[in-house]
């Protein structure tokens, strides 16, 4: 690919994904429903305007960096060691059964065990974007089922996060055994701990040293150098790059220019974010959606979305507290949003799984995005004690 290309290729790229996020925005889903549905439309599988190059992948690649970084520096890690015993049970319910459940579909339907291990670690996401925003719409964010919700969606990305670090040193391995499991799972968990400790210790005296200096952009350079150094460190030990990326985010959040840093990375994620889910989207070939075509992937993408529903809605029966309502902690545990997709996009990466498994992985995570906010919605509509309040 030339550089004429690339420009080409990045420009369709970013007003696709605009015009789609724009687009489902109006009708009240998240902007990364649009921007996956424009990737399934510009991609080789439909129109055929954009391929992916080494560079485009770099690009994207990039992109989930920035947003793994953005998502822990929007995360409150004092929130999440104070979560509780009610939404840690929560997300441990989450995670525990659709991994369960996953593997047992794809162990039934014929698939070897490390792919089923795979996709049922692939079901285990939350994404705490979706259900916070809708809730922040309806004004319940102080609700007791909402507070349950996002302190166990919290938990279950740590979790979700732990699980990916393993599934992607078995994918490396080739294999599994239990302990490898343990050993990875010790590896993910002292990385984080580390990290987290060293940074909380050490960043705000540099925050400060780096606040000091005057050259244009050194607060979200530095910044970005520092995620972009643990993710390099991760990786060196067998980690997912990711993990690295939002565990300096979560340091970054206990500083005093958390809040300039927020501000300052916002545009630079607006940039690569959306090119990561838009290529995301163009690896999907809705051809082998087909039922009537013996590669035919439909089938177990229906499977996988009732299995990703019915097992975040059990979820909600870990709720012991009174005054806490069972099916808005359910629901909000349902959409699988970004963390899903990270799981579906390596998965596809590492060779481990077909272009058909992973179209239904990534239908699965659509559905199950869209099915979440107007099941909420009418939830809360139904609750009469307290009027929703929407949003200006």
């Amino acid at each position: 690919m030339d550089f004429r290309d690339l420009l080409v290729g990045l420009a369709i790229v970013w007003l696709a994904a605009k015009v789609a996020g724009e687009s489902m925005e109006r009708l009240g889903q998240t902007a990364v429903l649009g921007e996956l549905l424009a990737g399934v439309v510009i991609g080789p599988g439909v129109l055929g305007l954009v391929h992916e190059s080494a560079i485009l992948h770099a690009l994207a690649e990039l992109g989930v960096l920035i947003l793994l970084f953005e998502v822990g520096l929007e995360s409150d890690l004092s929130g999440l060691l104070k979560a509780g015993i009610q939404s840690t049970l929560v997300a441990l319910v989450g995670v525990a059964l659709p991994f369960v459940a996953g593997f047992a579909v794809m162990w039934v339907l014929g698939h070897p065990s490390l792919v089923a291990v795979f996709v049922g670690a692939a079901l285990t996401a939350t994404s705490v974007g979706v259900t916070a925003r809708v809730l922040t719409d309806l004004g319940r964010l102080q609700d007791a089922a909402a507070k349950v919700v996002l302190g166990a969606a919290i938990v279950d990305d740590i979790l979700g996060l732990i699980i990916l670090a393993v599934v992607t040193g078995v994918v490396q391995t080739g294999g599994f055994s239990p302990w490898d499991v343990v050993l990875l799972s010790a590896k993910a968990s002292a990385f984080l701990v580390a990290a987290i400790a060293l940074g909380v210790r050490f960043a705000p005296t540099l925050v400060r040293w780096i606040g000091r200096l005057q050259a244009r952009g050194t607060l979200i350079v530095y910044s970005v150098l520092f995620a972009v150094v643990l993710a390099a460190v991760a990786d060196a030990i067998g980690l997912a790059t990711i993990i690295g990326a939002f565990a300096a985010g979560l340091v970054l959040a206990r500083t005093e220019h958390r809040a300039n840093v927020e501000e300052r990375i916002k545009p630079v994620a607006d940039l690569f974010v959306p090119i990561f889910f838009v290529t995301i989207g163009m690896k999907v070939q809705p051809a082998l959606l087909n039922p009537f075509a013996p590669e035919g992937q439909l089938t177990v993408a229906v499977l996988l979305t009732a299995v990703a529903i019915v097992t975040k809605l059990a979820s909600g029966l870990a709720v012991y507290q009174g005054g806490v309502r069972k099916w808005p902690v359910g629901v909000g545990m349902i959409p699988r949003g970004e963390v899903g997709l990270i799981f579906a996009g390596i998965g596809l990466s590492a060779g481990l799984i077909v272009e058909g498994l992973y179209a239904a992985l990534v239908i699965m995570v659509m559905l199950t995005t869209f099915a979440a906010p107007p099941w909420l919605k009418t939830l809360y509509a139904q609750d009469s004690s307290v009027a929703p309040r929407r949003s200006p």
